[in-house]
């Protein structure tokens, strides 16, 4: 098996809600949109971040368990500078994002700051120096 993930699916409970943050908040772009079924926006060269209603979800993958807390997964969205972090936390609060930290000088020497999409997953929006961080980088 190849070293690499090509989707991350994520089971939303509201699919236009994920549509209007992802697409008209945040700018993105689909690449495949079934109304009342699944939007997939290509997130990378090689990367597809696919949200899909969540009974059709659950249908082929199994019952999500919700409840008290946050889903244990965090998305990342990788930045070359901090100015950059604050902007990209700007424009995802003006498109609804739930605020869930102001960025902040890290201990490994980063900049950092996250933010919950309509359906709580969280997105780190992160400048990190060091080499592993430039390797995600355009």
């Amino acid at each position: 098996m190849d070293q690499r993930i090509s989707f991350v699916t994520l089971a939303v409970r509201d699919l236009d809600a994920a549509r209007r943050f992802y697409l008209d908040g945040l700018g993105w772009t689909a690449s495949l949109d079934v109304p009342g079924d699944v939007l997939m926006i290509q997130a990378g060269e090689h990367l597809v971040l696919s949200l899909w209603v969540q009974e059709h979800f659950e249908a082929e993958v199994g019952e999500v368990r919700r409840g008290p807390g946050l889903a244990p997964i965090t998305l990342a969205h990788n930045v070359p500078t901090r100015a950059e972090v604050d902007a990209v936390l700007a424009t995802a609060r003006a498109a609804g994002a739930e605020p869930v930290g102001e960025a902040v000088e890290r201990e490994w020497g980063g900049y950092t700051g996250y933010f919950g999409d309509p359906d709580g997953y969280r997105w780190e929006v992160a400048f990190n120096p060091g080499p592993i961080g430039q390797v995600v980088l355009p």
